[in-house]
């Protein structure tokens, strides 16, 4: 929902259900004091998830570089040095936020071969309690390898070969990824955020991909949307962009509607609700 009501105009409005898994937008609303908020967190997951594997293989297996020489009809000497690939098997893939995303994430990581670590505010709760699809995520943390606390952050990121950033937007994750968490990931790691862009701290993320500290990076969100024409990331040949679509999927209304359905009945029989907002903790 992008348009609520204010508290005078509904008084007797108990339960909000959005329209979409971030609410950095309504947490600062009258209504979020007064009523109870439920996103539609779990509805993107297969399109998210398949988006993230489709970057880590581009990079992995050189795409954007084939891309680039088909498009000069060049076929390449040296082909060996050039492109042998990174093999996902055997790989790190760490994750900057267990919750459906992430959980969907590592799914997908793990059917690769990959070994899968973890951030998540509470590492004793393993369960996955929100909304899910049928045969998504990883609903007891089964697949990832170890669950790391936030404060934890740099530990974990030095171990990866692939980060994916999947945190909700709060003050606490403002700006998570700046330089020194950038210098702590391992030379030639890559970077993929599906969150928001201002987790990312966007000009030391752009120095880091400019020195060499990180392979590269994909990038489906941004401090300013759209993307300001004379930002660096533009042009730098180690850089997917994306114009915040990863998102997006044909079934989305139908899924936000069966997250409805599903709350509604829960709402009527009294029982708790899926995906209930903590408008103190911004998710």
């Amino acid at each position: 929902v992008d348009v609520l009501p204010t508290p005078e105009q509904a008084p007797l409005l108990k339960w909000v259900q959005g329209h979409s898994a971030g609410v950095e937008h309504l947490v600062d609303h009258p209504l979020a004091s007064k009523a109870q908020f439920t996103n539609a967190s779990g509805i993107h997951t297969p399109a998210i998830g398949e988006y993230v594997m489709m970057m880590i293989l581009a990079f992995s297996h050189h795409l954007p570089q084939f891309i680039s020489y088909q498009a000069n009809a060049e076929w390449p000497s040296g082909r060996w040095d050039k492109f042998v690939p990174h093999e996902l098997r055997g790989a790190t893939m760490g994750i900057v936020g267990y919750g459906s995303l992430g959980r969907e994430i590592a799914r997908l990581a793990r059917a690769f071969g990959m070994t899968v670590l973890a951030t998540k505010r509470e590492v004793r709760h393993l369960a996955d309690d929100g909304w899910r699809l049928n045969g998504t995520g990883d609903a007891r943390a089964q697949a990832v390898r170890r669950l790391y606390p936030p404060q934890a952050l740099k530990s974990m990121l030095r171990e990866c070969d692939y980060i994916v950033l999947t945190v909700p937007l709060t003050p606490n994750t403002q700006q998570l990824i700046g330089a020194a968490e950038l210098e702590a990931m391992k030379p030639g790691a890559f970077l993929v955020n599906v969150s928001r862009g201002r987790v990312v701290d966007e000009r030391a993320l752009a120095k880091a991909l400019r020195d060499g500290g990180l392979g590269g990076a994909a990038l489906d969100v941004f401090e300013t949307e759209p993307l300001p024409q004379d930002s660096p990331l533009w042009s730098m040949p180690n850089v997917i962009l994306s114009p915040h679509v990863s998102g997006f999927t044909p079934h989305y209304d139908k899924r936000a509607l069966a997250v409805f359905e599903d709350n509604l009945r829960r709402y009527l029989d009294g029982k708790p609700l899926l995906n209930l907002v903590d408008m103190q903790r911004g998710y």
